[in-house]
């Protein structure tokens, strides 16, 4: 996607300096950095620590961490899966991470210790390239439901859409899941209004998914969190597209804190409430989702502090919370089902529900 006309992806590598270069997420939308990893233990920091998030793009960095891996390992295998180790305990809940890292540890050690770091990097750029063309086609396959609700529009007025949190480019290599469906509209010329939460307490939404809508000149206005269910019962949101971290074979999607009341919301007022996400996001292991999917409990710093700049523009963090006050903050919360209108995937759209998704992903093609 374009920064300031200029094309980029999250995460790539300079492979003749043994590097991976990320764009900085804590940064925005004050400032667009680049930082350069050379290690794993740099790579597990980025990932832990959010300089990159997104179910997508942490798994594609995490295909590239695997390839210092091997330049870390020395040839020896137990050293590596250590390696390996160290990158997927990081962040539990995105399937994606440990399905890229499954990934090459299964072509790595299929390989003569000679070849490991060759074949490690041509997996990870490959994995880039299947995220980035896996949500292009989400984009194509979710265009169709943006351009039915505008159809159905007497006065042809913007399509209103919700979304939460940050499923947009920065989550993937490229394109997003949730936002691809809506650049796909905004290119072909459908008129489109996109409502962004601010998804509390890190304001993915406030800051990244703005400035992503923002560059591509997407039409977008901010909310507070609690004020998607108000804008519904106004028939103010035409449809709602989040993305997930984790979806089990059932349906049941994992996503960021937060999504599970705006699918109560739309289903009360009767709105059509898509996921979407590459395969790579299924956990076809899992049978409970509320028992089995871990869900991370990160830093209660992060409720208790906020980091922005202030009226004289420099950066400033502030404590917002009483100091004496206990803190919980889960980043996911599970989204059932039931309350799901369907899932758009790379492969097209499906129900939520586990014949349907069979139908799509039959256990033979599922990578």
């Amino acid at each position: 996607m374009r920064v300031d006309g200029q094309s980029y992806r999250t995460v790539w590598s300079d492979h003749s300096k043994g590097l991976i270069h990320i764009i900085d997420q804590r940064r925005l939308p004050w400032c667009f950095c680049i930082e350069n990893l050379a290690t794993v233990d740099a790579t597990a920091t980025a990932i832990r620590d959010m300089h990159v998030r997104g179910a997508g793009c942490i798994g594609v960095l995490a295909g590239y961490g695997m390839w210092l891996a091997t330049r870390e390992a020395e040839g020896r295998t137990e050293n590596l899966r250590a390696l390996a180790k160290t990158l997927t305990k990081t962040r539990p809940t995105a399937r994606n991470l440990a399905w890229a890292v499954e990934r090459q540890i299964a072509t790595i050690t299929d390989c003569s210790p000679n070849d490991w770091e060759s074949a490690s990097l041509a997996l990870a750029e490959s994995i880039a390239d299947e995220d980035a063309l896996w949500c292009e086609k989400i984009g194509q396959h979710g265009l169709p439901i943006i351009e039915s609700i505008h159809g159905q529009k007497a006065d042809k007025e913007p399509v209103q859409i919700l979304t939460h949190c940050n499923a947009g480019w920065l989550a993937f290599a490229d394109w997003g899941s949730a936002t691809a469906p809506i650049y796909a509209a905004h290119r072909s010329g459908i008129p489109v209004h996109v409502w962004v939460d601010e998804t509390r307490p890190r304001n993915q939404g406030a800051r990244l998914t703005a400035w992503e809508l923002q560059n591509e000149g997407v039409p977008h206005t901010v909310i507070a969190d609690n004020a998607g269910g108000h804008l519904m019962q106004h028939r103010k949101v035409d449809v709602v597209i989040t993305g997930t971290d984790r979806t089990t074979g059932k349906g049941d999607v994992a996503n960021k804190i937060g999504t599970y009341h705006k699918a109560l919301a739309a289903a009360d007022n009767e709105i059509p409430f898509y996921v979407a996400l590459p395969s790579s996001t299924f956990d076809w292991s899992c049978e409970d989702s509320l028992h089995e999917i871990p869900i991370e409990e990160r830093n209660a710093a992060e409720v208790a502090y906020i980091e922005g700049k202030n009226r004289q523009g420099t950066m400033e963090e502030v404590q917002v919370v009483n100091p004496n006050s206990p803190i919980l903050n889960p980043a996911f919360d599970v989204t059932p089902a039931r309350l799901i209108t369907g899932l758009i995937t790379e492969r097209g759209i499906c129900h939520a529900n586990e014949t349907s998704i069979n139908e799509l992903f039959p256990v033979g093609s599922r990578s």
